[in-house]
């Protein structure tokens, strides 16, 4: 597959990134300012720090700058989501929990750290400019 698909792997990256990040973002605004159907959070609680943490580090992510920081920092704090919010509701198991969005973004933005942003990206933009 790779024979016929490769090159359009700048491309999947570029989809994957910005997809992950709107998703994660979208928790964010929800957090932060009530967008997309959420409540308010009191502000200086953990669910006002993961609103600040998802809303920056999706739109870093969307947009590709700092990516493999912003990935890293939004995979961790998925993975600490994930066993504060989720495991509480029902045991390890993901279906059981509610917890699937989490775990896969938290693996997706573990790739992307690892990664990186790929050609489509403010990051790729600025080590060309530095190249010349």
């Amino acid at each position: 597959m790779q024979r016929y698909l490769g090159r359009f792997e700048g491309g999947a990256l570029l989809l994957l990134r910005v997809v992950l990040a709107f998703l994660y973002w979208s928790h964010g605004v929800r957090w932060l300012f009530n967008w997309f159907g959420g409540s308010p959070v009191p502000l200086n609680t953990m669910l006002t720090t993961a609103g600040v943490i998802e809303t920056t580090c999706g739109i870093l992510i969307a947009i590709g700058l700092l990516t493999s920081w912003a990935a890293f920092i939004a995979s961790g704090e998925m993975a600490v989501a994930y066993f504060m919010a989720h495991v509480s509701r029902g045991g390890w198991i993901p279906i059981q929990n509610m917890g699937e969005i989490t775990v896969a973004l938290c693996f997706g933005f573990l790739y992307l750290a690892v990664r990186g942003a790929g050609p489509y990206s403010v990051d790729a933009l600025m080590r060309s400019e530095k190249r010349k």
